[in-house]
């Protein structure tokens, strides 16, 4: 047993330095002895007792052998599993076509900052500032994780950064006024139209929309629930249920009377629509909330294509949409733009921006102010009048 500086017993393996800082220390299951300071000794108790549990259940390998391959692969499969499926496929393919080339073979606990700038520099010429950034973030995220867990003492990017700039929220696409009333006119023609409609009155994400199921809507309060989304992965050829994108990302959010008179029509033609064999699957996913199983009944989604009986995939909707832009003579859009053009209509109409966030499922304000919120020149322009006026 060790001893605190009063002589009183502080637990097997723990014992108070003459500077006050408290030691604890074990021997692993490889021989080598682990030791590690703290200020105060329940933390002291605390780290001990979970580093005996992982070195006795095997849970992560000795440090000093562990490469970042094999880090990577550990962090993936239990540090960050609950993370929605796309940011876990962005993950690994930053880590296998940019970062694994350069340092997975390596020793995790021999990666400097150099290496981690080499990653980034040999992105530079052939790879966008946006991807660049999302590798940055890879492989951050991995390494401070590893720091947090006493793999490795220090983080290797300190210092880090890359120099391509991402692109300006200037470049991000939203529709003026005037393009939106003339995509909505040619849309009407369409069968997709009161999916962009809802879009528009909403800021609904599509993987938001498309897993939109009638159990969501509340017809008294004319409200509608964002609890979970549905995206199609091509290479496996399946639909996958999944929680929304974030905790903020589940939200309430009061319906206009144009989204609800949307919704209220599709409900009403829902007994006469085609149905393919596809809806008859039940698709479980894992809540974020809660950890808890939860199940989304194909059959009850809202919208699903008037041809084919089975959901529309998002990339099928940006290749109607890149149509009926050519077909109403304005710059072509992606789904995503929809998004951004309700958040700047809500903008210029006042709507208090921290309202715009949890209607968006934003967990920082400044995402939707510096990401989505743009104003066209009319704004601008009518903003400059409206100052001028008060002078």
């Amino acid at each position: 047993m060790g001893k605190n500086l009063k002589g009183k017993d502080c637990g097997k393996g723990i014992y108070q330095r003459q500077d006050g800082r408290y030691s604890a220390r074990y021997y692993a299951q490889n021989g080598g002895r682990k030791e590690k300071y703290f200020n105060t000794l329940p933390e002291a108790r605390n780290w001990l007792a979970d580093a005996r549990y992982e070195d006795r259940h095997n849970l992560i390998p000795a440090a000093s052998d562990m490469t970042v391959d094999m880090w990577f692969d550990y962090w993936m499969d239990n540090l960050v599993c609950d993370l929605a499926p796309n940011t876990r496929r962005n993950y690994r393919e930053r880590y296998k076509w940019n970062i694994q080339p350069v340092i997975g073979a390596m020793r995790l606990c021999d990666v400097k900052p150099m290496h981690c700038k080499a990653v980034l520099n040999r992105m530079e010429a052939i790879y966008a500032g946006s991807t660049i950034r999302q590798t940055y973030i890879t492989m951050g995220t991995m390494l401070r994780a590893a720091v947090m867990n006493d793999m490795i003492p220090k983080h290797p990017m300190d210092g880090v950064r890359y120099t391509k700039p991402v692109r300006a929220a200037d470049d991000i696409k939203f529709l003026t006024v005037e393009e939106q009333e003339k995509f909505l006119e040619t849309a009407k023609r369409s069968h997709n139209y009161r999916q962009y409609v809802l879009l528009l009155e909403t800021g609904l994400r599509t993987a938001e929309m498309i897993g939109l199921t009638w159990d969501a809507i509340d017809w008294k309060r004319h409200t509608l629930t964002v609890n979970k989304s549905l995206e199609y992965r091509h290479q496996q050829g399946v639909w996958r249920a999944g929680p929304p994108k974030t905790q903020k990302s589940y939200r309430t959010i009061p319906l206009t009377d144009r989204a609800y008179q949307v919704l209220k029509s599709c409900y009403d033609e829902r007994d006469t629509r085609k149905e393919a064999d596809t809806l008859s699957e039940i698709l479980e996913y894992t809540d974020r909330r809660t950890g808890e199983k939860k199940c989304l009944v194909m059959r009850d989604l809202v919208f699903i294509n008037w041809r084919t009986g089975e959901p529309n995939k998002n990339s099928s909707y940006d290749t109607h949409l890149y149509k009926l832009c050519d077909e109403a003579g304005i710059k072509r859009f992606c789904m995503h733009a929809l998004r951004h053009t309700y958040a700047t209509r809500a903008i210029e109409r006042d709507v208090n921006p921290k309202a715009l966030q949890v209607l968006l499922g934003h967990d920082h304000l400044q995402t939707t102010m510096d990401t989505y919120v743009h104003v066209d020149d009319d704004f601008k322009r009518s903003a400059v009048e409206q100052f001028q006026k008060m002078a």
